[in-house]
């Protein structure tokens, strides 16, 4: 169709994705026709296929961008994703707001309510939605167990072995019985003849120490091939990478087959990994969950090290949505004739029916995750009369799940409630004037996350005060996320940090972020980025992983970029597009995230 003209936008949940599905479409349209928008990548904007993150297409359709006119469809890859707690209103805003003509192409693994969700579209849209289901598997899937005791085994063996009494406790005595935890280079022996494998576990740690494991173990022969794609792949990079205890153990480990890949190591690194991968080259690849949903690359074999993961609380079962994204790797169209699972069980923590029904089918519906930000609110009342609004209010798929078919005619209160409380505020604060945007509001219209907070620095007077580097401390600690056993054991006091201190302690309402308690931790970052130095510097100075670290400072880039679009003073600019030079000189020489 797009050789007629028609415009077709690709979206993905995360940039690896998007910058996979960007190669595969150039080799299979032309690099011409193809192009890609995704937070720090631009190339050909104006191709007729676009492939871009989803939330760069919810901003265009919510800040009405011109460019969106002319899209006749747009593809929206894993909108499952509209079931995610933190993300999910991106799918659902994206939706609503896409102009009338544009069709919309939903695709996921997983939606047991797609029925419900097509009604949904069906009714805000007004034309016809089909669902179209694929219930087997082109691929079909083997799920297997492995015990430590049993080897490779099925649900049903496995339940008989533990529900025979322990003879010991039969015969009254005490004993304690140790379990046997199961082995992942035992694992990997006995279904040698069903690899490539991808072995998923929930720590970054563990990958790469399973990975060394099976490398000592030496069950594969060296490959010279492996060897020299990656020296060749790292000596145009900066030579201080080979220093890194990833790209070590990497260095070790890959000549035989074995790979390891997660969101702490650094882009190129990751960048090798799914080359080698995708050669065929690989054998086993040790990984995180986030391959699974981030990458299209398929195995012959999805082992799980456990069906235990820690959620940022507490260890709890995957659910049947996280253990289907990841179990769906297994088995490669056109290659393989069956998939293989293989799920690594610890007695002690194996709960049989619980896990029967996880890995029968998944049955969580997806669920609307709808919430009213401040930007979609300030995009509302520039863009739409009061009228529009209250109708937009109510074509929530929120509103949907809660009133059923009737849900256009009732108002839907929550979302009105919480758009009258966001207006409130918002006019208290300057942002809203007799119902139209004054310039501050302008400003925050064009910011997609601490939308209040940009607007009292940056569309304020408060930044006429900073310098560039005050500037760069302040940004970095909007985009931080602290998390408890981050270190930092170089800090860089100054007399710049100090003034800034006093600056933000001075405004009543800057006086109260708590983001801003990370200032002297920061500087650990942003000084040597704004002196000059590279990531190697950084690194001496934090606890935190190097891809960690180049993703947080991509961030930093892309949030001066943001600040830098909605700005209308010219100064401001010059001095956002330095610093953002400065932090993409520290990171230029690391790949892509």
């Amino acid at each position: 169709d797009f050789r007629k003209g028609i415009r077709v936008i690709y979206t993905a949940p995360i940039k690896a994705l998007s910058n996979q599905k960007y190669k595969e479409f150039s080799r299979s349209y032309g690099e011409e026709n193809v192009g890609i928008l995704t937070g720090d990548v631009q190339k050909n904007p104006d191709a007729l296929i676009l492939v871009m993150t989803t939330e760069i297409y919810r901003n265009m359709v919510m800040s009405n961008d011109p460019f969106i006119s002319d899209i006749s469809y747009v593809i929206f890859d894993e909108i499952h994703y509209i079931n995610d707690i933190e993300r999910g209103y991106v799918w659902e805003e994206s939706i609503i707001f896409s102009k009338p003509k544009t069709r919309v192409l939903c695709l996921s693994a997983t939606i047991p309510n797609a029925q419900e969700f097509a009604s949904w579209i069906e009714a805000i849209k007004e034309h016809e939605v089909v669902v179209v289901r694929h219930d087997k598997r082109p691929v079909p899937l083997h799920v297997n167990f492995y015990d430590a005791e049993l080897g490779v085994t099925d649900l049903k063996n496995l339940k008989q072995h533990m529900d025979i009494p322990d003879y010991d406790k039969v015969m009254g005595r005490r004993i304690r019985h140790k379990a046997k935890i199961p082995s992942h280079i035992e694992l990997i022996k006995e279904i040698k003849n069903n690899l490539p494998c991808l072995f998923f576990s929930f720590s970054r740690q563990k990958c790469q120490k399973n990975a060394m494991e099976l490398a000592k173990a030496q069950l594969f022969r060296p490959n010279p091939e492996i060897s020299s794609f990656v020296r060749e792949k790292l000596s145009s990079s900066n030579p201080d990478i080979n220093k890194l205890e990833s790209t070590k153990i990497m260095r070790q480990t890959l000549p035989y087959g074995i790979g390891f890949h997660h969101a702490g190591i650094l882009p190129i690194l990751k960048e090798i990994v799914e080359d080698l991968f995708e050669k065929g080259l690989i054998k086993v690849l040790y990984t995180t969950e986030t391959f699974a949903v981030g990458i299209n690359m398929p195995a012959k074999s999805v082992c799980f090290e456990s069906m235990r993961k820690f959620d940022g609380v507490s260890f709890r079962l995957m659910n049947s949505k996280e253990y289907f994204q990841i179990a769906g790797r297994a088995g490669r169209r056109g290659i393989d004739t069956e998939g293989f699972v293989y799920i690594m069980v610890e007695r002690r923590f194996f709960e049989h029916d619980k896990i029967k029904r996880l890995v029968h089918s998944d049955t969580i519906p997806i669920k609307s995750q709808f919430r009213l930000s401040v930007n979609t609110v300030l995009n509302l009342i520039k863009h739409h009369n009061e009228k529009e609004i209250d109708e937009i209010l109510s074509k929530s798929f929120h509103s949907y799940q809660r009133y059923g078919k009737n849900f256009l005619k009732i108002e839907n209160v929550v979302s009105h409630n919480a758009f009258y409380n966001h207006r409130r505020k918002l006019e208290k604060m300057g942002y809203i004037k007799n119902n139209r945007l004054t310039e501050k509001g302008e400003f925050s219209s064009n910011i997609y996350s601490d939308e209040i907070l940009a607007g009292e620095i940056f569309a304020s007077g408060f930044y006429r005060q900073l310098n560039e580097y005050q500037m760069l401390m302040i940004v970095a600690c909007l985009c931080y996320e602290a998390r408890e056993r981050t270190e930092f054991y170089k800090k860089y006091p100054s007399h710049f940090v100090e003034q800034l201190k006093k600056m933000l302690w001075k405004d009543d309402f800057l006086n109260r972020e708590k983001r801003f308690n990370e200032l002297d931790d920061l500087t650990a970052i942003v000084h040597p980025c704004y002196h000059g130095m590279d990531l190697f510097k950084i690194l001496e100075s934090t606890s935190l992983l190097e891809g960690d670290v180049i993703r947080f400072l991509r961030q930093v880039i892309d949030r001066l970029g943001q600040i830098k679009s909605a700005t209308p003073d010219m100064s401001l600019r010059d001095m956002l597009d330095n610093c953002q030079k400065l932090v993409n000189d520290c990171v230029k020489d690391f790949g892509i995230v």
